[in-house]
């Protein structure tokens, strides 16, 4: 034990110097959040969908919210409902059995609805392709494959698993773009 103490204060305190504020960025939540507000008239809420994912897109969601990436300050929160969802964010491959919830999740959403498929298995099938091949594009008698063979899907992001800040540049582009990409 007074070993450890010992070396703790021969090296000190070891961590990163504290970045500088940059004015540049309250100026772009700004204008995001006048983005969100022409689009969508109010504050962005998002419906999470896992239709067979591997959790490892989950993982990255999660961390939207955490206090480094702070989502919800800039406007965009998550809820419960798809009748309170302005955007459906939709991981993993389609199985069989989220076909009809995620059909009824889409129809439950308001319009203007926005749909974000999110990693390499909602983009193209991913991991869940034939031979990795992607060329059915992840079908098979489990799955019905990528979202865009269920619903609509305005931004696709890709990944295994996609980084957050990937999601939120793909979530901006859907506001920004109105969907149409």
């Amino acid at each position: 034990m007074y070993q450890i103490i010992k070396q703790i204060l021969k090296t000190g305190i070891k961590t990163e110097t504290p970045p500088q504020h940059d004015d540049a960025l309250r100026v772009e939540a700004q204008r995001l959040q006048e983005n969100i507000l022409r689009h969508v008239g109010r504050a962005l809420t998002i419906r999470h969908v896992d239709a067979g994912s591997c959790n490892g897109c989950e993982l990255e969601i999660h961390a939207l919210n955490n206090a480094y990436y702070n989502i919800e300050g800039l406007g965009i929160r998550f809820v419960a409902s798809p009748r309170h969802a302005d955007m459906l964010l939709v991981t993993g491959p389609v199985s069989r059995h989220m076909e009809i919830a995620l059909r009824r999740t889409y129809d439950a959403t308001p319009e203007p609805k926005l749909v974000v498929a999110v990693g390499d298995c909602g983009c193209d099938g991913g991991l869940f392709s034939p031979d990795n091949s992607c060329g059915d594009k992840g079908e098979s008698y489990a799955s019905c494959g990528r979202i865009a063979n269920v619903i609509p899907v305005d931004v696709a992001v890709p990944g295994c698993p996609p980084t957050p800040i990937m999601l939120m540049q793909a979530i901006l582009t859907a506001i920004t773009s109105g969907g149409k990409t």
